[in-house]
């Protein structure tokens, strides 16, 4: 098959993460998580004791963290130092700590030099994140930034870890201010990406769009 990168970027609760694995499983395309990767990096901050907001710190233990990600659509998977650790990293501390782990430059090149090397080991690939289109795969063949109204994105996290609507609301709008406004690579769209709103589609919808999208633009 011929080689296509695919990046996904948007907000949380848009429908990345479950868009990108079964638009990867269509193509037939290896999978990329890549908040996965600053999520275990914030569960190693947080294991060795450190503040999220010590940068000094926080350089240095990613710096020494072993990170493998799995990329089969069907069964991706997180390890940190050789530790499965796919349940812990979406646990209420690292969710509350990632945004400040993932602000610090030398954090995010290190992570987007691991990812980059991902990306060219796979050749086919589906690629999610915040900053895909815009930093990580510049050059991606397909760039799509998926969106949904506040409520939406709010409702469907809400449901996803059965935590209180106004909380998870107030949660992602400290994360979207957060990542908006970081000076290091922030959650923007790409200029040249397709926007799709996920608010009234449901997941197979916006995943049979994607796949006409991609068949249109890669050859």
């Amino acid at each position: 098959m011929n080689p296509c990168v695919v990046a996904v970027d948007g907000p949380s609760g848009s429908g990345k993460s479950t868009v990108s694995r079964r638009l990867a499983a269509r193509l037939h395309a290896s999978y990329l998580d890549t908040g996965a990767m600053y999520r275990a990096v914030t569960l190693a901050v947080l294991a060795a004791g450190e503040d999220p907001a010590d940068s000094e710190a926080v350089v240095k233990i990613a710096g020494a963290a072993t990170l493998d990600s799995g990329t089969d659509p069907e069964h991706p998977y997180i390890r940190l130092d050789g530790n499965p650790v796919d349940g812990e990293i979406r646990g209420p501390a690292v969710t509350g700590a990632v945004s400040a782990v993932s602000a610090v430059p030398a954090v995010r090149a290190l992570l987007v030099a691991r990812q980059r090397e991902i990306i060219a080991d796979a050749g086919r690939i589906v690629v999610e994140g915040r900053d895909i289109g815009t930093v990580v795969a510049p050059d991606a063949d397909v760039k799509v930034y998926l969106t949904a109204s506040a409520h939406a994105r709010a409702a469907r996290r809400s449901a996803e870890h059965d935590t209180d609507l106004a909380a998870t609301a107030a949660e992602l709008a400290r994360r979207d201010a957060l990542d908006s406004s970081r000076a290091a690579d922030p959650l923007a769209q790409a200029p040249d990406a397709v926007v799709l709103d996920t608010t009234e589609l449901g997941i197979d919808e916006v995943v049979s769009r994607l796949v006409d999208l991609i068949g249109s633009n890669s050859g």
